[in-house]
């Protein structure tokens, strides 16, 4: 299997979360502006709701993907309200036929002193728990 990570903050928040998922599987973290140039089995895609939605970056990265070195997408993020981005990211995801893995990893995100301190290294943790499954 070989992996891919790459991650979309303006926080900072999600990038923690990147960086800790890809030293698990010996690949860098990425911000989206780096194209996926390997072949990538899964690839990691951290990302978050900014204003109730993707936000358009996350939305043409997605969409410049290419089929034929990218297997399959694994989301996961931060958020401080909403959680899920799975079925914004899939929408994209299913107009240049790549499959997202149904399991998806989200957790708290500081924004503006809410939820202060998150992610936090039990967090984190949990992140690269939730990744180990894919090996």
């Amino acid at each position: 299997m070989t992996y891919a990570v790459r991650y979309y903050t303006k926080t900072g928040n999600t990038r923690r979360l990147a960086e800790a998922i890809a030293k698990e599987f010996g690949v860098e973290a990425l911000p989206i502006e780096e194209p996926v140039k390997e072949h990538a089995d899964i690839l990691f895609l951290g990302n978050s709701y900014y204003a109730f939605s993707i936000d358009p970056e996350v939305r043409a990265f997605v969409a410049s993907l290419d089929k034929e070195k990218v297997g399959r997408i694994v989301n996961f993020g931060t958020a401080a309200m909403l959680h899920s981005t799975y079925k914004k990211v899939k929408a994209v995801a299913d107009q240049v036929g790549i499959a997202m893995d149904e399991k998806e990893f989200h957790c708290r995100g500081e924004f503006k002193g809410i939820h202060k301190g998150r992610p936090n290294a039990d967090d984190i943790g949990a992140a690269v728990a939730f990744a180990k499954q894919f090996k």
